[in-house]
């Protein structure tokens, strides 16, 4: 079997896509597939964490624009990441794989403390690491997040899963011209205002020389795919 592109990477699910067709909480079916893609996936030799949004129960620019402090919208959000990694690694334990949900947060009845140290050794050991809690401040998304803990844990790529095949110059589901890119540098993805990561992570990225790789989750094996190198994707790099 061929060596995977990526010998270790954090993957970026947004909280939506937890939802499933539901508008809102965790739909259970669609928790499994993502747990049995991240299963297959690791099987490939890549050591995988995750960074998981929290829309589907909480969005802090939403709670804010109804009178809550931006600060405290914010925090709402991460917790309610956190709620969606605990999700997630028992979906992976309950397949027999093991995982450990890390938090931003200092919460030691719910789980451990984010540390770098600590992503390390439970990355060495096979185990999915999830990463909940965001950033542990306020004004930063999980889009962010992602590349900032890839960063920090020394991950050789981002992989962003949305529910398109890549970067569109506009809404392929809205606009049939979209046009679709196949790669970008990180600074195009800024000055084109892309919305499929916020301007934060593109810079980091581009900072740190930090690939992002921007695919679909929806097909089954979609991220094992993308480590082999045989799935569609636009690569934002250099």
């Amino acid at each position: 079997m061929a060596e995977p592109l990526y010998r270790r990477v954090v993957i970026k699910i947004s909280g939506e896509y937890l939802a499933g067709g539901q508008s809102f909480g965790i739909d259970q079916p669609t928790i499994d597939k993502i747990a049995g893609d991240l299963i297959a996936a690791r099987q490939l030799g890549t050591e995988i964490a995750v960074v998981v949004g929290g829309g589907n129960i909480v969005r802090g620019v939403e709670v804010s624009s109804r009178g809550v402090s931006r600060p405290t919208g914010d925090t709402m959000g991460m917790l309610a990441t956190i709620m969606n990694c605990l999700a997630l690694e028992a979906a992976i334990e309950k397949r027999g794989a093991p995982a450990r949900s890390l938090s931003a947060f200092v919460m030691p009845q719910i789980c451990e403390l984010f540390t770098r140290g600590a992503t390390h050794k439970y990355l060495a050991e096979g185990r999915i690491v999830l990463l909940g809690g965001g950033t542990g401040n306020p004004f930063f998304t999980t889009d962010t997040t992602a590349v900032l803990r890839a960063a920090e844990i020394g991950a050789e790529a981002v992989l962003k899963a949305t529910n398109v095949d890549g970067v569109y110059s506009a809404d392929p589901r809205k606009d049939p011209a979209a046009k679709r890119f196949d790669r970008l540098t990180h600074s195009q993805a800024v000055q084109g205002g892309y919305k499929v990561m916020d301007a934060t992570a593109f810079a980091l990225a581009r900072e740190t020389s930090l690939p992002i790789i921007v695919f679909s989750i929806a097909e089954p094996g979609s991220i094992r795919a993308i480590l082999r190198g045989t799935g569609q994707a636009t690569i934002v790099a250099g």
